[in-house]
């Protein structure tokens, strides 16, 4: 059975609240957490999720170490791995 939004919500903030403000992590920790046999098929949904979680502010996107913007949705502006973490403070 596959996750809910819900529970990928949840497991991708306890995993950047769990590394801090100074570490990020790779959305596909998350997946692979989720759904060990599959979690390649859960990327698009995990990547979604977060990209609606940095629209809220309540974590960052980044890719080779600087902020993007998920403003476009479904999966960002962005093309190729990503990174999470907690947002930085201004």
């Amino acid at each position: 059975m596959h996750p809910s939004d819900l529970q990928i919500q949840d497991a991708l903030l306890a995993l950047i609240k769990q590394r801090g403000e100074q570490l990020s992590a790779c959305p596909s920790e998350v997946a692979r957490a989720l759904l060990p046999g599959e979690w390649q098929t859960l990327m698009p949904r995990v990547r979604q999720v977060a990209g609606e979680l940095a629209l809220r502010g309540l974590l960052d996107i980044s890719q080779r170490g600087k902020s993007v913007s998920p403003s476009t949705l479904p999966n960002g502006p962005w093309a190729g791995p990503i990174r999470v973490r907690l947002p930085r403070a201004m």
